[in-house]
C-alpha cells in the first residue's frame, strides 16, 4: 500500500542563529496514524525544528505543508489552530489547578471564548481524558498528581485542542517502566484515532519498539530517515553520533575484601523503608532498582544525610559513622549526585568552574581559609578535560551548557572530591546516547581505581550494563539480588514485576 498523503510536510528548513547553523535544508514529515522518532544528541537540531514547526521561532528558509496549505512560518496560534501540540518535558501546566482546569481551560482559550463555564471546562476535561481511555480525578491539583498523570493530563489537553499532531519529547523519562507500559497503550489507541505522533527520546530501545519510522539528526542536517525495520540500536547510535558506540560491560567480578567499602546493616526509616543490608566492596558497582515509591531514592537521600534514618548503622572504611546530615555523609567520604540535577545537582546560574569546585572548597583554601587561585584552576581544568565538558569557558553558567553537559558538571562536583563511595541518582536521565555512553565509562574506571559506586536506577539496560550486582527494592525493603549470569534485562524485569 502506499503511504498515507502527511498531516505535517516541513520541506527544506533551516535556520541560523548569529553565525551557528542549527538546521540545514532539513525535511520531516508526519503521517496519520504514526509514530515518527525524531533522535539526535543534545545540539543536533532537534528542538529548533519542533520550535519551527510549533511556531516559536521562524525559520530562514523553507515551508511547512499542513491541510493542503503551504506556509514559510507559522505562529504559535496558527499552529495550534491546525491541530499541532507539543508537550515538553515539564508539560508546561498549572500545578495550582485543577485536572479540569488544565484540560478544560486550554480549550477554551484556544476557542477565543470570553466567558468560561466551570460546568463546560468539566465536560471538556472528560471526554479528553475518555478519548484515552484513563480516569484521573478532574478536581485533583496537578501538583498533588505523579508525573505519570501529569503526562496523560498534557496528552488530554493536547486532544481537547484537537490536536492531530502531537509532539512528545522526552515522554517517558520521568516514567517507570510499568508506566511507560501505559503511556504506549495511550499511543497505540491514539494512533487507532488517526493521530500523528512524534516520540522524541534517549531510550533507544523504546524508540524501535513504539516507531515506524525513524529521522536521525546530526549538526542540524537528516544524518538518516527510514522506516524502523531498517534499525537496529547500533545502526541508530552510529547515525546520532558518526561512530560506532558499544554497551559498558563490568568486570567479570570484584574481589571480596575482608574490608567493604560501605556496610549498611538494618537501615530504616519509618514509612519508608526498612531492614535494608548490603554492602559495596572496592572497584564494585551495585545497583539499586525498584518501582516508583519502592523506596529506591530514600534509600539514597538516607546513606547522605538528607533525611536520616532512624534505625540500623553505616560503616565506611570499617569505620561507624553517623549520618544526620550530608555534612556528615561528606566527611565521612560519600558523594551523592542527585536525580534532578537542574534544581538539586547544579547551580544553574553560577560558572561551570564554581559548580565543579563547590563540593571540594575544605581542600582548596589555604591560609586565612581563602580559597587558593591556582589549586581551585588546576582541579577546574583537569576534572573539565577528564569529563570532557564541552563548554566555551569554565566561567560560562551552567545553564548556557546541553543536558549531557550539565550532568557531567553534577558529576564533576564530586569526583573533584574523590569520595571513598559515590552514589548516583540516575545519571543519566534525559541525556543523549554519545553523553550516556561516556558517563557510565567514566564510572567503570573509577569503579577500577577503586571506588565503589551505587546507582540508583529503573533503566534496566543501563544497570545491566554497567553494574556487577543489582539489588530489588520493593515496598521498602530489599527482595532480591541478581549478579553474575543472573543478571540479564529479562530478570531484572521479572523481579521487578513480582
Amino acid at each position: 500500500m502506499a503511504p498515507a498523503e502527511p498531516l505535517l510536510a516541513a520541506t527544506g528548513i533551516s535556520k541560523h542563529f548569529g553565525g551557528v547553523v542549527a538546521l540545514a535544508d532539513v525535511s520531516f514529515d508526519v503521517r496519520p496514524g504514526e509514530v515518527h522518532c525524531l533522535a539526535g544528541e543534545n545540539g543536533s537540531g532537534k528542538s529548533t525544528l519542533i520550535k519551527v514547526i510549533a511556531g516559536v521561532v521562524a525559520p530562514d528558509a523553507g515551508t511547512i505543508g499542513i491541510g493542503g496549505e503551504l506556509f514559510h512560518h507559522l505562529t504559535p496560534r496558527q499552529a495550534i489552530g491546525l491541530g499541532i501540540e507539543v508537550i515538553f518535558q515539564d508539560f508546561s501546566l498549572f500545578p495550582n489547578l485543577t485536572v479540569a482546569e488544565n484540560i478544560g481551560l486550554a480549550a477554551q482559550v484556544a476557542d477565543r471564548r470570553k466567558v468560561v463555564r466551570p460546568r463546560v471546562v468539566r465536560r471538556i476535561a472528560a471526554e479528553a481524558l475518555e478519548r484515552i481511555g484513563v480516569r484521573i480525578d478532574l478536581d485533583a491539583r496537578v501538583e498533588d498528581l505523579p508525573v505519570a498523570d501529569r503526562q496523560l493530563i498534557a496528552i488530554s489537553r493536547a486532544l481537547a485542542r484537537d490536536a492531530q499532531i502531537i509532539f512528545m519529547d522526552e515522554p517517558t523519562t520521568a516514567l517507570t517502566w510499568r508506566e511507560v507500559e501505559a503511556l504506549f497503550r495511550v499511543v497505540e489507541s491514539l494512533k487507532e484515532r488517526g493521530v500523528g505522533l512524534v516520540f522524541v527520546s534517549h531510550k533507544l530501545e523504546e524508540v524501535l519498539r513504539i516507531s515506524e519510522r525513524i529521522t536521525v539528526l546530526r549538526n542540524g542536517v537528516v544524518a538518516v530517515t527510514g522506516d524502523v525495520t531498517r534499525f537496529d540500536r547500533a545502526a541508530i547510535v552510529k547515525a546520532m553520533t558518526g561512530r560506532a558506540v558499544t554497551d559498558a560491560r563490568p568486570a567479570e567480578s570484584v574481589r571480596s575484601s575482608e574490608q567493604p567499602l560501605l556496610e549498611v546493616e538494618g537501615l530504616g526509616l519509618q514509612g519508608r523503608f526498612k531492614d535494608v543490608t548490603f554492602s559495596v566492596q572496592p572497584g564494585e558497582v551495585v545497583g539499586v532498582t525498584g518501582l516508583l515509591g519502592s523506596g529506591r531514592s530514600e534509600i539514597a537521600e538516607a546513606l547522605f544525610g538528607v533525611t536520616p534514618a532512624d534505625a540500623g548503622s553505616v560503616s565506611v572504611d570499617g569505620r561507624p559513622v553517623r549520618l544526620r546530615s550530608p555534612q556528615d555523609a561528606i566527611k565521612a567520604g560519600i558523594g551523592y549526585v542527585p536525580g534532578d540535577r537542574l534544581t538539586q545537582g547544579v547551580f544553574l546560574d553560577q560558572s561551570i568552574g564554581r559548580n565543579i569546585i563547590a563540593g571540594s572548597l575544605d581542600r582548596l583554601v589555604g591560609k586565612l581559609d581563602l580559597v587558593r587561585p591556582g589549586l581551585a584552576q588546576r582541579t577546574v581544568d583537569e576534572t573539565a578535560t577528564g569529563l570532557r565538558i564541552k563548554m566555551s569557558s569554565a566561567d560560562a553558567p551552567v545553564r548556557s551548557l546541553s543536558g549531557g553537559n550539565q550532568q557531567r558538571v553534577a558529576l564533576g562536583k564530586w569526583l573533584a572530591r574523590d569520595p571513598h563511595v559515590l552514589i548516583l541518582n540516575s545519571p543519566t536521565v534525559g541525556v543523549d546516547i554519545g553523553s550516556k555512553h561516556e558517563i557510565l565509562e567514566l564510572l567503570q574506571a573509577k569503579s577500577r581505581d577503586g571506588m565503589g559506586i551505587v546507582i540508583i536506577s529503573d533503566d534496566v539496560p543501563e544497570l545491566v550494563a554497567i553494574c556487577h550486582r543489582v539489588l530489588v527494592v520493593r515496598q521498602g525493603r530489599l527482595v532480591g539480588e541478581l549478579s553474575g549470569e543472573q543478571l540479564t534485562e529479562e530478570t531484572v524485569l521479572r523481579e521487578l514485576a513480582a
